[in-house]
This record gives C-alpha cells, sequence and structure tokens, in this order.
C-alpha cells in the first residue's frame, strides 16, 4: 500500500508540472522528443519502423497543449520523416512513392492528434461530471448535518424543556397527593423517551463532528456501539492522531467502515472486528478486519447494494476500495485515499 501510495504521489506531482509548465518549455519538449525520435529513425534505417514513436511528442501537445498546436507538431513529424528516410537513402522504384508515404505518414500522425483530442474532451467531460458529482454529493451531506444540527439544538432542546416542566408538574402534584401524578409520569417518560430518539436521529444524520478529528472520535463510538448492539468484540486502533480536514471525506469513509461493520454481521457472521485508522504522507488509510465466513473467491457481479455503495463513496474521495481474504479467514476491507488539504471552501461549510 505504501508503494502504491507513492507512485501515486509521483504521477501527480508530474502531472502537475506539466500542466503548469510554460508553454514554450512544452514547444521545446515536443521539438526535442521530435527530433530524438527522427535521429533515432535515421540511425535505425528504413528497414526498421520507429513511426509508432512520433506519437508521443503529438499525443504531448495533444493532452497539455492545444489541437492547432498539435496539428504543427504531426506536420513536424512528418518532415522529420521524410528527412530521415531521405537521409538514410531509402530506394523507390518510382519517385511519387516516397511522396505517398510521406502523405501516409502525415494522415497517421493527424489520426493521433483527432483521436488524442476527442479522448482528451471525452476524459475532460467525465471529470467535469465527477466534480459536479461531488458537488452535490457536499452539498447533500452539508444540508443532512445542517438539518441534524437543527434538529439537536432545536427540537431536542425543546422537547427537553417540556419534558423538564412534565417533570415540574409531576412533583408539585406527588406534593398534592393527586391521582393523575401517574398519568404525569408517563407523560413524562414519553416525552424524554422522544427526546433520545431524536437526538439519536440528529446524530445519524450527523455522526462526523466538522473537526479535523472527528472521525477518529466518531469510530471510536461506532465501535463502542458496535459491541452493544450488535455483540461483536469491536475495537478502533490508530496509531496515532489522524486529522482529516475536509468533513465530507470523513463523512463518507464512516459510512463505509458503518457498512462493513453491517456486512460484517448479517453476511459474515463475524464476532470480531477491527478498525485502524492511518495517516501518512497525505494519504489516509482504513483496514477493516473481521473473522467471519469470508468472501467468495469471485465476487459476482451485481454483489449488493451494500458494497456498490461503499465503491461509490470511495470513488467520490478519490479513493479506491479493496476487498480481500483475511489470513485465517474473514475478509479485510481496505480503503484509501489522498485527502483534500485545508482550504476556504472546506471551512466555509464549517462555518455556515
Amino acid at each position: 500500500m505504501e508503494i502504491r501510495s507513492a507512485t501515486l504521489s509521483m504521477k501527480t506531482r508530474l502531472l502537475q508540472f506539466l500542466e503548469q509548465q510554460p508553454r514554450r518549455w512544452l514547444w521545446a519538449e515536443a521539438v526535442l522528443l521530435s527530433s530524438f525520435v527522427g535521429f533515432i529513425d535515421y540511425i535505425t534505417g528504413y528497414e526498421i519502423s520507429v513511426v509508432l514513436f512520433y506519437s508521443v511528442p503529438i499525443l504531448l501537445m495533444v493532452w497539455f497543449g492545444d489541437r492547432r498546436s498539435a496539428v504543427f507538431i504531426a506536420l513536424l513529424c512528418s518532415i522529420i520523416w521524410w528527412w530521415a528516410d531521405e537521409a538514410s537513402e531509402h530506394p523507390y522504384t518510382q519517385g511519387w512513392h516516397q511522396i505517398w508515404e510521406t502523405i501516409v505518414r502525415l494522415g497517421y500522425f493527424l489520426l493521433f492528434v483527432v483521436g488524442g483530442s476527442t479522448l482528451k474532451s471525452r476524459i475532460q467531460l467525465l471529470e467535469h461530471l465527477r466534480r459536479l458529482e461531488q458537488e452535490i454529493v457536499r452539498i447533500s451531506e452539508y444540508e443532512q448535518r445542517r438539518i441534524g444540527q437543527d434538529l439537536h439544538d432545536g427540537l431536542c432542546q425543546y422537547y427537553a424543556a417540556v419534558g423538564c416542566a412534565a417533570g415540574s408538574l409531576k412533583h408539585n402534584l406527588e406534593k398534592q397527593g393527586s391521582p393523575v401524578v401517574k398519568s404525569a409520569a408517563e407523560i413524562e417518560d414519553l416525552i424524554m423517551k422522544g427526546v433520545s430518539q431524536a437526538r439519536s436521529l440528529a446524530r445519524g444524520l450527523a455522526p462526523v463532528e466538522n473537526d479535523e478529528r472527528g472521525l477518529q472520535f466518531a469510530l471510536e463510538e461506532l465501535a463502542e456501539s458496535t459491541r452493544k448492539l450488535l455483540s461483536i468484540e469491536c475495537q478502533f486502533i490508530s496509531d496515532g492522531p489522524v486529522s482529516i480536514f475536509d468533513n465530507t471525506q470523513a463523512g463518507h469513509l464512516y459510512r463505509i467502515a458503518q457498512e462493513a461493520i453491517n456486512n460484517a454481521h448479517r453476511h459474515g457472521k463475524a464476532t470480531v472486528l477491527d478498525m485502524h485508522l492511518t495517516a501518512e504522507a497525505g494519504f489516509v488509510t482504513m483496514v477493516i478486519e473481521d473473522n467471519g465466513v469470508g468472501i467468495p473467491q469471485a465476487l459476482p457481479a451485481h454483489s449488493g447494494m451494500g458494497l456498490s455503495l461503499m465503491k461509490y463513496r470511495a470513488r467520490l474521495i478519490g479513493g479506491r476500495l479493496e476487498i480481500t481474504p483475511r489470513h485465517g479467514g474473514g475478509t479485510v476491507i481496505t480503503c484509501a485515499f489522498r485527502q483534500n488539504t485545508p482550504s476556504i471552501s472546506t471551512h466555509a461549510y464549517a462555518t455556515d
């Protein structure tokens, strides 16, 4: 997992460098690559074709530049190929054969421009849709937290006050020896049960506190409630403080843990479950292990709504969910993602 995280981090830094570099550097890289491929084409001779490698500078310009610049690089590659072909003294039976070959190479290079541009547009569209989806889910989670907070601070407090009033009424009726004391006690009990249910509902809407260590506290409470309600020996383990600045990411990770525990109880018949949470080099990893019956060697195509939701939530936070057999029996669920750094937009949801 550490090697994979380091590889992803290196790829991310490389892509960021290529996207943010000055335009003249991009031109210089494309021209140098084209010239280098042309030189290799020359020294290998006309009998060995390296025409496929001309696509590298073309696709580089397509991806990090624009279509017009990519067309220019395609023309440059055609000229360089023609020079390498001419310099290697490729024999042609007729003169127009070389012209035809050059035109064919140019068309081949232009196909890379068209195909690369189409692929780039599609990926950008999918990325835009993914960002919109994340924003919709973020707003939904924010509204859930707001409703939960309003429910806790508003309705719960109101009912608590009514419960206190009912308690005072019962106390006064007891002093007066009134026969309706029992009814007043029942009213007080019903009100306090309603307060408890409303607080549980509010907690379910916003299980993770809007704090950088809110996920740790929430997972500790989840482990405690799992021990009490499901009779599973569940413990939460963390090597140290894990700060997650994006409450939406923390919320999705909590829901993944919640669903994993539910699956371990309902389908895996687990009796022992451990949750591990670690953070290193900007990556957060959560590992959930149970001693249940395990998972089949090959998961079916339609493996259940719970698993699909877990994978969906992992994708929303830019992470990856892995489900593997546990040594000795059971299941291991791993979710790792690069967490968002603190930003104004993140805190805007926290302070509204």
